[in-house]
């Protein structure tokens, strides 16, 4: 008769293993088991949280000298509109952050155009005019957006006007 090395109860001759306290028997070391942890209070483990990070924000795409430089630049372009365009173009063509904000006013004068077509050609209609001028407001407003984010320091991509693909 043999004795389990871990817990000293008897065994059996042919015993591999202690039915007591499950020691690997026959020379080897006895396995220490560890016991599974216990979560405590029944809380899953916290995930580790994600920074928010906004896609569509490419102010660090961008000098900070160059945005100082033409921060009145750009801001003509919101506020002037075409002619704002045109000025910024005739002024600085070098700087990335301005070309930026002229494409991105670009962008928000093509949807005005095409606005204002569209109420052009269908004046007949109620609805089409009332709905197309609730667009051009809304429009002004993605203006005024984009100008206090110039006021910022930020290059961020209009609201509303980077959901339509066909203007990228």
């Amino acid at each position: 008769m043999k004795t389990c090395p871990n817990c000293n109860r008897p065994l059996d001759d042919v015993a591999v293993f202690c039915p007591v306290c499950g020691a690997q028997l026959g020379g080897e070391a006895p396995v220490q088991q560890q016991a599974p942890t216990p979560v405590q209070n029944n809380v899953p483990p916290v995930a580790v949280p994600v920074p928010n990070v906004d896609l569509y924000d490419h102010t660090a795409d961008f000098d900070a000298q160059d945005i100082s430089d033409n921060k009145v630049f750009a801001m003509l372009i919101y506020l002037l509109g075409t002619f704002g365009l045109i000025i910024a173009l005739l002024a600085r063509h070098d700087s990335k952050y301005l070309k930026f904000h002229i494409i991105q006013a670009a962008r928000i004068m093509v949807l005005e155009y095409i606005v204002a077509f569209a109420i052009l050609i269908l004046f007949i209609t109620i609805i089409i005019p009332i709905a197309g001028f609730v667009c051009l407001g809304i429009l002004s407003v993605i203006r005024i957006i984009c100008f206090v984010w110039i006021c910022m320091g930020k290059a961020k991509e209009a609201p509303i006007v980077r959901a339509f693909t066909f203007l990228k």
